[in-house]
């Protein structure tokens, strides 16, 4: 394919907006560069792309809507530039035609206001709305427990539930962690991080403690629910897929009236002990087309961190595939040949049999 250059206005020339879309450094125009490519020169709103003719039709018509998007006071920001490029890495008739509406779905809570990035995340959001029991699967970095918790900071400020509660299964990930110092919640805490975490973001670290201090969140490690009655409650079970079937079940029958739960998890991330199986995985598959339940799958494209995870993700998955089928034709090899030794065996009678 041919080089070409694609030269570009933008109108108008606002220079906070012009700043906003390219980045420190011009860091977003390489992004985008590096992604199809290219070369992306501009001086003011005026831009130059050098490359490929068809990448660099795109790329130019890529950097004209996002410059829209600063119009609305959006934040141009390398995960969002990300999800456009996701998006125009879809099929060519969806190019350039979002489905979903980026200003719908906003959760405004004290301290950020949480947008949802693409479809899945839309939809997650309007399943945790509606039901009362929702499951978010996929892989790391789709978004799933920060939707979640900004999800119950809304409900908890608009006084839709009492209080907050932060539930997940004490198993280390690979390693021994040995015997925690100090309380219950502080022996749970470290596994809890990534919660505490999208809280301070939401509502500051001064606020949250109040909060625990005054019992509006709550931290729940999951071997002691039983027996408890969650009421007027929002309660995230995240890393669910370290449930046993036994413990799923326990939790989901805990929610009492004005409760909603929702439970995150990655399938292809079990750390339970070999043999025992995955109460997230046993729980989707009894679950699944019951009335009431909502069930978002995240995938691959949905992942919003830095790119190099979704190719990590997307690497791992190959790499599990070709395990998978390698070690189905291993199966199919041995039981061919237990086949054949059977037959060979039923084709040659021992000596006993001709009397000898």
């Amino acid at each position: 394919m041919s080089e070409h250059s694609v030269s570009f206005v933008l109108e108008p020339d606002d220079a906070s907006r012009l700043a906003n879309l390219c980045g420190h450094l011009d860091g977003h125009l390489k992004q985008i560069a590096d992604h199809y490519g290219l070369e992306i020169f501009n001086r003011g709103s005026r831009f130059q792309v050098e490359g490929k003719v068809g990448p660099a039709k795109r790329a130019a018509e890529l950097i004209q809507r996002l410059y829209r998007e600063t119009a609305k006071g959006t934040e141009i920001s390398p995960d969002l530039i990300h999800l456009f490029l996701q998006e125009d890495s879809a099929r060519p008739s969806q190019r350039g035609k979002r489905s979903y509406d980026a200003d719908t779905g906003i959760i405004k809570t004290p301290l950020a206001v949480v947008k949802p990035r693409g479809d899945n995340q839309l939809e997650y959001l309007a399943q945790v709305r509606k039901h009362d029991i929702n499951f978010g699967i996929g892989p790391a970095g789709t978004g799933k427990t920060f939707l979640a918790v900004a999800a119950a900071v809304e409900a908890l400020m608009r006084d839709d539930v009492k209080r907050i509660l932060l539930v997940r299964p004490a198993v280390e990930a690979g390693e021994k962690l040995g015997f925690l110092p100090g309380d219950l919640a502080q022996k749970i805490d470290p596994y809890l991080r990534p919660l505490y975490d999208a809280l301070y973001e939401m509502l500051g670290f001064e606020t949250v403690t109040k909060m625990i201090e005054r019992n509006q969140i709550e931290i729940a490690p999951l071997a002691y629910m039983r027996g408890r009655t969650l009421s007027h409650s929002f309660v995230i079970l995240d890393e669910s897929q370290n449930t046993t079937k036994e413990q799923m079940k326990m939790f989901l029958t805990r929610v009492g009236f004005g409760s909603k739960a929702v439970i995150t998890g990655d399938v292809t991330q079990v750390d339970l002990p070999r043999g025992v199986y995955s109460g997230l995985k046993h729980g989707l598959e009894v679950l699944d087309g019951v009335d009431g339940i909502g069930i978002t799958r995240f995938n691959n494209r949905d992942v919003v961190r830095h790119p190099l995870v979704q190719r990590i993700v997307d690497a791992y998955d190959k790499h599990d595939e070709k395990e998978d089928a390698r070690r189905a034709a291993e199966k199919a090899k041995a039981k061919a040949l237990a086949a054949l030794a059977n037959e060979t065996d039923s084709n040659n009678p021992s000596a006993e049999d001709h009397g000898e």
